[in-house]
Formats: C-alpha cells, sequence, structure tokens
C-alpha cells in the first residue's frame, strides 16, 4: 500500500521548498493533490512535475530580471505533473512497483487504524446532521466499528481493500450532505470553487478541473459539519 501521509507531505514540502516559503497549501491544492492519489499517479511524477514547472518558472525569473509574478498556488504546477506522466510512461518508467510495500510498512499496524476508524463513528454518532445525513451518518458508523472489529478477526487484512471500503462509505456520506444541503449554500460553495479555478484553467484539462471541483465541494461541506475524512489517507502517524 502507497503510503498515503507521505504523498500528501512530500508534495507539500517540494512545493514550499521550490517556492522559497512556507505557503500553507490552500483546499484547493488539497483537492488536486487528491485527484492526484486517486488517479494513481506516482509520488515521484508529482515531484518531478513541480520541479520541471519551477525550473521554468525560475528561468523567467531571470529572464524578466526578478520581476516575474510569484508562485502562489500548487493548481500552476499541474499541467506539467500531466507532462511528467506522461513522460513517464513514455520512457517505461511508471509507477514503481509495490512488490513487498504492505509488509514495510510503518504507521499502519492493525491496532492503529481500529482506533482511527472506532474515533471516526463516535465524531459520526455525534454529530448534529439533517436528513437524510443523519442516519446514513449512523449506518457509516456502525460500518466503521464492523472494519475495525473484522481487523481484529484477520489482521492480515488487505490495507488497499480497507481503503477503498473507507473512500466508498465517505462518497455515501457526501450525497447524503448533498441532498440535505441548502440550496444557497451549494451555489456559493460552486462559486467559489470557480473563482479559485479561474487562474488555473489553462494549465489543467477539463475532467481534472471537474474532479477537482467536486474534490473542493466534499472537503468544504465535511468541514463545515466538523465531519472526518475516512481514507487512511487522513490517519494521523505522529
Amino acid at each position: 500500500m502507497q503510503n498515503y501521509f507521505n504523498y500528501f507531505t512530500e508534495i507539500e514540502e517540494r512545493f514550499q521548498q521550490r517556492r522559497g516559503s512556507l505557503l500553507m497549501l490552500s483546499t484547493l491544492d488539497w483537492a488536486l493533490i487528491e485527484t492526484w492519489r486517486e488517479a494513481g499517479i506516482p509520488l515521484e511524477a508529482v515531484l518531478r512535475g513541480i520541479d520541471n514547472a519551477f525550473d521554468k518558472h525560475d528561468a523567467k525569473v531571470l529572464r524578466a530580471a526578478g520581476r516575474a509574478r510569484k508562485v502562489n498556488g500548487l493548481a500552476w504546477c499541474a499541467q506539467s505533473v500531466m507532462e511528467a506522466v506522461e513522460q513517464a510512461r513514455e520512457a517505461a518508467i511508471g509507477a514503481v512497483s509495490a512488490a513487498g510495500a504492505e509488509a514495510a510498512e510503518s504507521g499502519f499496524e492493525t491496532e492503529r487504524v481500529g482506533r482511527y476508524l472506532e474515533a471516526n463513528a463516535v465524531i459520526l454518532e455525534r454529530a448534529k446532521l439533517s436528513a437524510p445525513a443523519d442516519a446514513v451518518a449512523v449506518e457509516v458508523a456502525a460500518r466503521l466499528r464492523a472494519l475495525a472489529l473484522g481487523l481484529v478477526a484477520d489482521p492480515v487484512m488487505s490495507l488497499e481493500e480497507l481503503d477503498r471500503t473507507l473512500t466508498v462509505l465517505e462518497e455515501k456520506l457526501f450525497a447524503a450532505l448533498l441532498m440535505a444541503a441548502p440550496e444557497e449554500e451549494m451555489v456559493g460553495l460552486r462559486e467559489q470553487a470557480a473563482r479559485e479555478l479561474a487562474p488555473y484553467k489553462g494549465k489543467m484539462q477539463a475532467v481534472q478541473i471537474k474532479q477537482v471541483q467536486q474534490q473542493f465541494l466534499q472537503k468544504r461541506m465535511l468541514e463545515a459539519w466538523k465531519l472526518p475524512r475516512l481514507s487512511l489517507f487522513y490517519m494521523s502517524h505522529e
């Protein structure tokens, strides 16, 4: 299983390092990283794309005698990342083999994963949601507890399979939140997403823009109701 935690942190650190400042990633940046992860884009390709984008930017700064605009978002690197993916495919050096990766993984011990599932179940049960989201939250909480018990009975359960299940549960919860959300709230969120994406539309494909918008909406709605993300990607490794 790919280490989800490192996937995010290494992208964040490389972007901050190349930018030369500790700019906090935005909700839009988070959403973009999630679309890369869900698309199975190797971490190496993302980092290479970020480096290529900044190499071009740094060269432009030199030519413009330091007058080039500062890079203010990870989405600015999106086109370069996709170009790096294509280059990797053409060179037959795509995704690195995952053989033995799960055994070497640290931070995903059975007890820790079980505590993570239980903690999220408690948050969902205590959430004050409108129908039909309230019933779905209780249902998802029960499923999380069942998965935690399953880990005890079968400690060698595939983490990839578990995370796919958690992703489906999160999508189910999000669909219920959409049904319960007021129309004006959804319109406002979509307008916000459109504004933030506007400067980067020329650097992203239409399908990618749609995916990022969806991730943006999902993250904002979960934050509004103080609900947890369920994927193992969001499990603390401290």
